[in-house]
């Protein structure tokens, strides 16, 4: 029955018709993909502080891993340490600073993780010649980061710190009382002498599907499946009446017979 050119005509025109459909569905792949692409935000175009983050506010998602430039003045003895800190995949020490700069004429408190080192006396000595630096302002460049979260600090050593939680080194520094504090830190770009820059590549963009064009491109593969089904589906009914009128030629009276009963029943 397949055989007969009149249904092999018929498959090949619901096989065309399938790759027609599975044709509209790699199209609507393409599409959720194509839509779906992120945007890469400008995050490495230097842009002041004042327009990327407020004191006292959280840190916005699109603010994030934005690099910035802001003038402000260390404080010498505010300068804390962060350990198990990696760096190109190296555990090492941070060496995070308490800047102070001004907006709208009031001062305002800022972290800036300033360098890494190796072991944990690199990162004293250069602590110790930072903090015999004058409180000269200078010009920063860095990206911008949300807070972290505290950790408790082991047993040990109970005045480690592992993360840099803004609210954490608020409370080691001095002169802050009724000042605010950006909830974020900035990573310098460049490390002063005696440290290594802390590496800070920019954030990664995140790609979400359009799942209604997904959607649609599973709808056109049934379609597909559907075109061929509907074929056989065709032929084997083709088939059964077929066999059904053979029968009958077959059997005439017996077929007559079971026609007149069915008639007294």
């Amino acid at each position: 029955m397949m055989l007969r050119p009149r249904w092999i005509g018929a498959l090949i025109f619901a096989l065309l018709l399938a790759a027609g459909f599975a044709w509209l569905g790699q199209w609507q792949l393409e599409r959720a993909v194509e839509s779906g692409k992120a945007v890469e935000a400008p995050t490495e175009t230097v842009l002041p502080l004042a327009k990327v983050a407020a004191p006292s506010s959280p840190l916005r998602d699109a603010a994030v891993g934005q690099l910035v430039e802001f003038t402000g003045a260390f404080v010498p003895g505010d300068y804390q340490l962060l350990e198990g800190r990696l760096n190109d995949g190296r555990s090492g020490w941070w060496v995070v600073g308490h800047l102070t700069l001004q907006r709208d004429g009031q001062p305002v408190a800022l972290a800036v993780a300033r360098g890494w080192a190796p072991d944990e006396a690199s990162a004293k000595a250069a602590m110790a010649r930072l903090a015999n630096e004058p409180a000269d302002p200078q010009r920063v460049v860095g990206r911008i980061l949300p807070d972290e979260q505290p950790q408790v600090p082991d047993k040990s050593d109970p005045t480690a710190m592992k993360t840099l939680g803004v609210g954490q080194l608020y409370n080691l520094w001095t002169g802050v009382d009724g000042v605010d504090v950006y909830a974020a830190y900035v990573v310098e770009r460049g490390a002063p002498a005696g440290l290594v820059q802390i590496d800070s590549p920019p954030p990664i963009a995140q790609t979400e599907l359009n799942w209604l064009n997904v959607f649609y491109a599973v709808e056109w593969i049934i379609f597909a499946g559907f075109a061929v089904f509907l074929w056989y589906r065709l032929v084997r009914d083709a088939k059964e009446r077929e066999d059904e009128l053979r029968e009958l030629e077959a059997h005439p009276s017996q077929t007559a017979g079971n026609v007149q009963a069915e008639h007294l029943e």
